[in-house]
């Protein structure tokens, strides 16, 4: 028997699952709002409230399992790098996702806290014109919701 097994695995394996729920997290940061079908947003609102309690309580070991469930990776600039990411805007050499943690953790974090869950809202907005998957809106909530 499997109860109390929630598994969800979305036709993927488990390896596949985890890469693309954490990119969903990060675009989702990011953007506060993606378009996805609605099974991946149903399954990606359980890892994103996850994520805001994390932030609420902004923590160094609640920054850490951020990083790691976003699978975050720090790559470090040459020097050669540094100066022109300084000097230069367009040759910015480092990826965004220090900018997403930055901002999850300043900004989405004490935006929620006094609400006690539910951060996400799921809209549902037709079909895919290919095959005919349901998709939807995922968003996080406003300010004054």
């Amino acid at each position: 028997m499997r109860h109390l097994k929630r598994t969800f695995k979305i036709g993927r394996t488990d390896s596949h699952k985890r890469c693309m729920i954490a990119n969903m997290l990060k675009s989702l940061v990011d953007h506060e709002r993606i378009e996805t079908t609605v099974t991946k947003a149903k399954e990606l609102r359980r890892h994103a409230d996850q994520l805001i309690t994390l932030a609420k309580k902004n923590t160094l070991s609640g920054r850490r399992e951020a990083i790691s469930r976003m699978m975050i990776r720090y790559n470090p600039l040459t020097s050669k790098q540094k100066r022109e990411s300084k000097t230069d805007e367009k040759k910015r050499h480092y990826n965004t996702d220090r900018k997403v943690l930055s901002k999850l953790f300043d900004i989405l974090g004490p935006r929620f806290v006094d609400r006690p869950g539910g951060y996400t809202r799921i809209v549902k907005s037709g079909t895919r014109e290919g095959d005919r998957a349901a998709m939807c809106v995922i968003s996080f909530l406003s300010e004054s919701e």
